[in-house]
């Protein structure tokens, strides 16, 4: 996971509030997503950071790959929610609408748009797919 985020460093998922407020408990497991948004942004930090075991926890079991490993190639730089539907504190399914805006190593940029789909597995929110 990249040391370089601490205490005052701005959350990479783009909220505006601090990594230690905002996606940082959520990736240590020491608090729950409260929406799937939430959920969709921590999972973008662990893209970015480098954290495969959030991803995996975070990930449906039914939808989850067997191996899952992060492109060293793929630098992701920025995180653009474009619409919400469901997803509250007080729903079971979710869909986020967002483009991660990433670099190849070779300086090249890119965007990747999902829908994507979450759900509520004991309490907690997953991801389940995207489209």
């Amino acid at each position: 996971m990249d040391d370089s985020i601490g205490d005052e460093t701005r959350c990479p998922c783009g909220s505006g509030d601090v990594f230690d407020s905002c996606c940082g408990p959520i990736l240590a497991g020491t608090r729950r997503a409260p929406t799937a948004e939430a959920l969709m942004r921590s999972r973008y930090t662990a893209f970015r950071v480098g954290d495969v075991d959030h991803l995996n926890v975070s990930w449906h079991p039914d939808t989850r790959p067997v191996d899952l490993s992060i492109d060293p190639e793929i630098s992701f730089i920025r995180l653009i929610v474009h619409d919400t539907t469901g997803g509250g504190p007080f729903d079971t399914t979710g869909r986020v609408h967002f483009t991660a805006v990433y670099r190849t190593a070779t300086g090249e940029r890119g965007t990747q748009e999902e829908n994507s789909t979450f759900t509520r597995l004991d309490g907690r929110w997953v991801y389940v797919d995207a489209t």
